[in-house]
């Protein structure tokens, strides 16, 4: 058993000179390609120790290094041993790019194809091609290594009723089969986990987070569909809920239907599936047609029962919300100051609560004092968590996945007297919050058109925050849904009626302090009396922005009206769910403020 990093790292080590291998890069992503890896293909972590949800390895006979970017650089020394692993900066020196200064002209590095996309791989062969030469492995040495690998996890497989989702199963795949036709295609591979659960109207746990079951699908031009998942683990009444042409092969057999469809044309997303797909189809003779996959637009864009359940999770979570900073309040006034962890399991047990919670979104960021000011600060990564502390703000990021929603809510909260500086940082990201969320547009407009209403104040002072501003959230799915997004990047996707977007813009001082305000948004249409209707937002988050970090001079007064309608709104739908001493705190929370 290899039971620590350098055990781990001779065994790579003797692996590779076993087959005349001079390195072997090692990234964080699974075959899957998703957000979230689960446990057992947590192959970086079982190397190496780090658990932060972005990094990669390599692995040469005499060195080894660990690239992670800016949210890591502090964690990974913690994790990581620095006798085995020199720690480098993934954005500022790619490892590729390291690489190549460690090995002679002419040595080789390996990678397992399934572990990234197959533009990378392009990118990757045109990079070395000059000067090392790049091995496709058949296997991952670490699976042959790996003796005390978690099981995976097998959940229930969970089959939404048309009622639930608003759309059957079969009425949506011959929508995507007329896309897979209109692109040029025979068929398409769906490798997103939630574009195949949105597809076939099932669900599952088999990810943290994310309620999906590990499984691939080949949707062809008539609409019929090869599902790929162990038959043993469907419901007796599967067939029935999916309607006819679904098969259902073992996942042992994908690598031969892929090869059965040789010389078709065959779509397939560069960016979500792994290289290996595009390998084997091109090996067995058929056309790979790049293009998005089609499912992606058409899951965006919410229907109505799946925007009426996701305003009704977001009132529900909205309870769990307030309950949380009534308690807070309270505990704080009492001199309790908590810490992190104590926190964040404090707002899980109040969204508990709800017998239609299946898990949370995301692991919670519960952040105080001057930790909030790394962004995607995690307390379960720090030696010991950190504590409420007086006079600082404590940011909180959370949410749930419910059987009718996901949720994914962030507020700052005043512990004590904030500082003026706090006060005015925070209203500029309010100011930034309010333009986006009373923005109209037309159609057709992309998100990062958008963005600028969210720093515009921020920018006007000399401030700006190093993330997006808005990501797409999924119906009971990924809290982190594409194609759209609200940010910098010039991402070639318009906003349309029925998605869902965060806004989130905020504020980040270096050990000082964080502010994060996040609302979900529904885009839905308004008519004018124009020359054309317009696109526009409606809050769906239902919880209280904390007054007590406001500036009320700093606002004006169409601002000041959308924050005092957004209260009322929030009264108006909490109110009648909470009782005794948490309606007396939102009833205080909601109150209107006015211009001095």
């Amino acid at each position: 058993m290899l039971t620590n990093t350098e055990q781990r790292l001779t065994a790579i080590r003797q692996w590779l000179a076993q087959r005349d291998i001079d390195a072997l890069l090692v990234p964080h992503e699974d075959e899957y390609l998703g957000e979230y890896v689960p446990a057992h293909n947590e192959r970086l972590h079982w190397l190496t120790g780090f658990t932060g949800s972005a990094g990669v390895a390599v692995i040469t006979q005499d060195n080894a290094a660990i690239f992670v970017d800016g949210r890591y650089t502090v964690q990974v020394t913690k994790e990581v041993p620095a006798e085995q692993f020199e720690y480098r900066h993934l954005i500022e020196e790619p490892a590729l790019d390291w690489v190549m200064q460690k090995l002679t002209k002419g040595a080789s590095i390996a990678i397992d194809p399934r572990m990234h996309n197959s533009a990378w791989l392009e990118m990757a062969q045109a990079k070395l091609a000059a000067s090392l030469e790049l091995k496709i492995l058949d296997s991952n040495p670490i699976d042959e290594l790996w003796h005390d690998r978690p099981a995976p996890v097998v959940s229930d497989v969970r089959l939404m009723a048309t009622e639930a989702v608003g759309q059957s199963s079969q009425s949506k795949r011959q929508e995507i089969a007329q896309r897979v036709e209109n692109a040029g295609a025979d068929s398409a591979v769906i490798t997103a986990l939630d574009s195949i659960c949105w597809l076939l109207n099932v669900r599952g746990l088999d990810v943290s987070h994310l309620p999906v079951l590990l499984s691939h699908a080949i949707i062809h031009a008539d609409a019929s569909v090869e599902y790929f998942l162990d038959p043993a683990r469907l419901p007796s009444n599967f067939y029935q809920h999916v309607g006819s042409k679904v098969t259902v092969h073992h996942p042992d057999a994908l690598q031969t239907r892929l090869e059965a469809l040789q010389g078709q044309k065959v779509l397939l997303d560069p960016t979500t599936s792994n290289a290996w797909f595009k390998l084997i189809l091109q090996n067995a003779g058929a056309n790979v047609v790049n293009a998005a996959d089609p499912c992606l637009m058409p899951k965006a864009a919410k229907n109505a029962v799946e925007i009426a359940g996701m305003k009704a999770c977001h009132i529900r979570d909205g309870v769990a919300m307030t309950k949380f900073l009534c308690w807070l309040d309270a505990e704080v006034l009492a001199g309790n100051l908590h810490d992190e962890a104590t926190l964040a399991d404090k707002l899980e047990a109040f969204r508990q609560l709800d017998p239609t919670l299946m898990d949370l979104s995301f692991d919670t960021i519960s952040a105080a004092g001057s930790n909030a000011a790394m962004c995607h600060y995690n307390h379960d990564n720090q030696p010991q968590p950190g504590k409420l502390e007086l006079n600082t703000l404590y940011l909180v990021d959370s949410g749930g996945q419910y059987l009718d929603g996901t949720t994914d809510i962030t507020r700052t909260i005043a512990i004590g007297q904030p500082s003026d500086e706090m006060i005015k940082q925070f209203t500029l990201a309010l100011k930034g919050h309010i333009g986006v969320a009373r923005a109209r547009f037309p159609k057709e407009t992309r998100g990062y058109q958008i963005d600028t209403l969210a720093r515009q104040h921020l920018w006007a002072e000399g401030y700006d925050y190093d993330h997006g501003t808005g990501h797409g959230v999924g119906h009971f799915l990924s809290v982190h849904e594409g194609p759209a997004s609200i940010s910098k990047r010039l991402i070639d996707v318009p906003l349309t009626e029925g998605m869902v977007l965060s806004n989130e813009p905020g504020y980040y001082r270096a050990d000082a302090f964080g502010i994060r305000i996040e609302n979900l948004e529904l885009v839905v249409e308004t008519p004018t009396n124009g020359d054309f209707s317009v696109l526009s937002f409606e809050s769906l988050t239902r919880c209280p922005i904390d007054k007590r970090n406001i500036n009320v001079d700093m606002l004006t007064r169409p601002e000041l009206a959308w924050l005092n309608d957004y209260h009322q709104k929030v009264w108006d739908d909490i109110s009648a769910l909470v009782e005794g001493d948490v309606k007396q705190w939102l009833h205080a929370a909601t109150q209107p403020l006015v211009h001095n």
